[in-house]
């Protein structure tokens, strides 16, 4: 659901204190404590999962934001202590941009986004091939992955090169209304994908950027998968089967999504997890549990939809604007995060459940990140 009405979106508040992130042995209970501002302990296997995994994030942007300040400020030792302790090797920065302005406001916005991540190279990696995951794996650093909520800012086709020599690896094509592409999913008519948007595919395979069908409606979905020759993404969706929300996709969606080798990433947007109270991480788990039955644990994983620590603790008139902005379809609740997912070690809490409900380690490790790093490989090459 991350939009970006005009060059930036959102701003967080908050997070962890900024304290340096160390793991802490709990010798007697066989669990740990890695990050120094946080009573959570994790088991030994968790902790090794992660460690040994790539943990790849399909859809988690760098910091939510209404302002420019937070590209413009230097990173506070906050900020370098939560993205340690977050242990995250690739992460999907990726807004929505849409309107007549969307060429220059993407400019601005990539321009924005790899000054930041330049000026802290100590934290940061900017990935161009799959291979560059492995590296940011091994230097300890997280590798981020430049994308756009639209493809709005591609007026021709050979806009698509230019935006891939600049750094866009992945592009969806509609939000969550009708663009010349095809049409979002709160549209009440998807007419499907356009000539236009036929174009934009077919230059996006020419060049190895990844599609993504997150906010597309039914039939643009499914014409999407149809129409390019390379397996696509739904970097950050959950499954209608579950919750009856516009937003989410469909078995058939599924389906058709693994038939030609692609994955999925699961959101934890509180309305996209559960339509009642409580929603907690055990019901995003739900969702890993359905796709994977459904069609194989090879084609699920993460795409979180938030920055490291989520949307509740906003300032209250962003908060408020941001809900504003969505149709009444989006039904958003009291809360957009779920519980316990909305923290900078929320990976490690999804890792747990997934142990929990008895996945081996090499499904836990696809699902982390193994079976994105698959995909990536297959659309960008390396």
């Amino acid at each position: 659901m991350t939009t970006l009405p005009r060059i930036s979106r959102r701003r967080m508040l908050g997070g962890a204190a900024a304290s340096a992130a160390v793991a802490f042995p709990m010798i007697n209970t066989g669990s740990y404590r890695l990050h120094a501002a946080s009573p959570k302990t994790y088991s030994k296997r968790a902790v090794d999962l992660i460690a040994q995994s790539l943990v790849i994030d399909m859809l988690g942007v760098l910091k939510i934001t209404l302002t420019n300040d937070f590209y413009a400020a230097p990173m506070t030792p906050q900020d370098r202590a939560d993205f340690k302790a977050a242990s995250i090797t690739g992460m999907h920065h990726s807004y929505g941009i849409g309107g007549p302005d969307a060429y220059s406001e993407v400019l601005s916005y990539m321009g924005q986004s790899l000054g930041y991540c330049s000026r802290n190279p100590d934290v940061f990696t900017l990935i161009d091939k799959a291979a560059d995951l492995d590296l940011a794996k091994k230097q300890g650093k997280v590798g981020v992955i430049l994308g756009v909520q639209s493809s709005e800012h591609f007026r021709t086709p050979a806009d698509v090169k230019l935006f891939h020599q600049i750094g866009q690896r992945c592009s969806q094509l509609t939000y969550n209304a009708q663009n010349l592409l095809g049409s979002g999913s709160t549209e009440r008519v998807d007419g499907g994908v356009t000539d236009f948007g036929v174009s934009i595919i077919e230059a996006m395979n020419k060049v190895g950027m990844l599609v993504d069908v997150s906010h597309c409606g039914p039939r643009t979905t499914l014409d999407a998968i149809e129409i390019s020759p390379r397996p696509i993404a739904i970097t950050h969706s959950n499954c209608r089967a579950l919750v009856d929300h516009p937003r989410l996709k469909t078995d058939e969606a599924i389906k058709a999504l693994a038939a030609k080798g692609g994955v999925m990433g699961i959101t934890g947007v509180r309305m996209f997890v559960r339509d009642r109270e409580p929603t907690g991480i055990g019901h995003i788990a739900d969702h890993v549990d359905h796709v994977a039955k459904l069609v194989g644990i090879e084609h699920v994983g993460i795409g979180t939809d938030a920055d490291l620590n989520g949307y509740d603790d906003m300032e209250p008139e962003a908060y408020a604007r941001l809900k504003a902005s969505y149709k009444s379809s989006y039904g958003f609740r009291d809360k957009i995060d779920t519980d316990g997912f909305d923290h900078p070690m929320k990976i490690y809490d999804l890792t747990e459940e997934l142990i929990r409900r008895n996945y081996s380690d090499k499904n836990i490790a696809a699902v982390l990140g193994g079976n994105f790093r698959r995909l990536l490989a297959q659309t960008w090459g390396g």
